[in-house]
């Protein structure tokens, strides 16, 4: 019970305490405090009725006798809101949600991207260094000073603990969408499932913003990837869509993902995400409509300006039955590095007979594959031809 609580719970709590004390460390530091004072007192006394409120308010009379004990109560007394707002009755409605000011202080754009990342993993998830370092395959070591410079360019910067401003909104959203969706692709390329733990920032963003289209949209796009995870790989064998067990798929969570998409809609989402999100859950239907789908990545095309969005609309129109269309569009590319180029024009190649250039891009595409599953996916397909 505690363990799921904490899952609840731990960015709320974190998010009050920095909003509280404005400063990152101590924060942290009473809300770890106060889950272990729960971990001792819970078993007997019970689960409260409302857990996060009871975790605040520990944390910050905690947190206030610490800087009494270190007597430094004079010097810091700015930071603390006038006693009267510590209650005894944990009252769940006296409690500010100032998640959502964590996450754009996570996400400002002055701290670089990987500081982002684990700070928004760190605070906002309630993961561990050890597991974030895990995911991301770096030392704990490493991790550690990434989290230590993002918190003390917090403090040194004066990065405001607060919701930009609406002049400022959509800029500093795309940027919290992009990391939400960094953590989830890390997750989905086969780690450690950042995956789900990306959703969960995700549903947590809607929730505080339920009339932003595009943070519906990201939303709806995890959920409905991520309901084909077990799909995707056989073993170590990487499963294209055509090829995929359908029994596989999370059917509920990919009508869950289709349910937020039609809020985005609803609210006029036009946005890049809520777009893709459209894209993948034509994709999730039993018969594709392929031209349907080329059209859809054609508006994202436009929308983002991207020559990987235009290698998935030539694949589109591959798919719809035009592949030497799609190899004209694929040729006008330059994406000489980008290992789905050089697969895409194999697999283009190959379905229209031309199969010593085939075998040309597919090796060039194993040169730079870097996972197993894709490695052994491009190999079966050279021996293929």
């Amino acid at each position: 019970m505690l363990e799921e609580v904490f899952r609840d719970e731990w960015g709320r709590v974190l998010a009050s305490l920095v909003g509280f004390l404005g400063d990152f460390d101590r924060a942290e530091e009473a809300a770890q405090e106060a889950f272990a004072i729960a971990a001792e007192r819970w078993p007997a006394s019970g689960v409260p009725d409302t857990p996060g409120a009871w975790l605040v308010t520990t944390a910050r009379n905690w947190a206030i006798d610490r800087i009494r004990r270190e007597r430094t109560l004079a010097q810091k007394v700015h930071l603390l809101p006038a006693p009267e707002a510590i209650v005894d009755e944990f009252d769940d409605t006296l409690i500010k949600d100032e998640r959502l000011e964590l996450i754009f202080a996570c996400c400002h754009p002055a701290l670089p991207l990987e500081g982002q990342v684990a700070l928004t993993l760190r605070a906002l998830g309630g993961l561990q260094t050890v597991e974030i370092a895990r995911a991301f395959m770096v030392s704990e070591e490493t991790m550690k000073r990434r989290l230590t410079r993002a918190k003390a360019k917090i403090k040194a910067t004066g990065i405001p603990f607060a919701v930009p401003g609406a002049r400022l909104l959509p800029e500093r959203l795309d940027a919290v969408l992009a990391v939400i969706y960094l953590i989830y692709n890390e997750g989905y390329s086969g780690r450690i499932d950042l995956g789900a733990e990306a959703i969960r920032l995700g549903q947590v963003l809607a929730e505080l913003m339920p009339r932003e289209p595009e943070a519906l949209g990201l939303l709806a796009l995890m959920m409905i990837h991520h309901a084909r995870r077990r799909a995707r790989f056989s073993g170590d064998d990487l499963v294209l869509l055509d090829d995929q067990d359908r029994s596989l798929w999370d059917l509920r969570q990919i009508a869950a993902g289709r349910a937020v998409l039609d809020r985005a809609m609803a609210l006029r989402g036009r946005g890049a995400y809520v777009v893709q999100a459209a894209i993948a859950s034509l994709q999730a239907r039993e018969r594709i409509d392929w031209p349907q789908v080329a059209e859809l990545y054609r508006r994202l095309a436009d929308l983002t300006g991207s020559a990987v969005v235009e290698l998935n609309r030539a694949v589109a129109v591959a798919q719809a039955g035009d592949p030497a269309a799609a190899l004209r569009a694929v040729d006008d590319l330059d994406l000489d590095g980008y290992l789905y180029f050089h697969s895409t024009r194999g697999e283009l190649l190959r379905r229209l007979g031309r199969d010593a250039e085939a075998r040309t891009a597919y090796r060039r595409a194993l040169a730079l594959a870097a996972s197993t599953p894709e490695r052994r996916f491009l190999t079966r397909r050279l021996e293929q031809l």
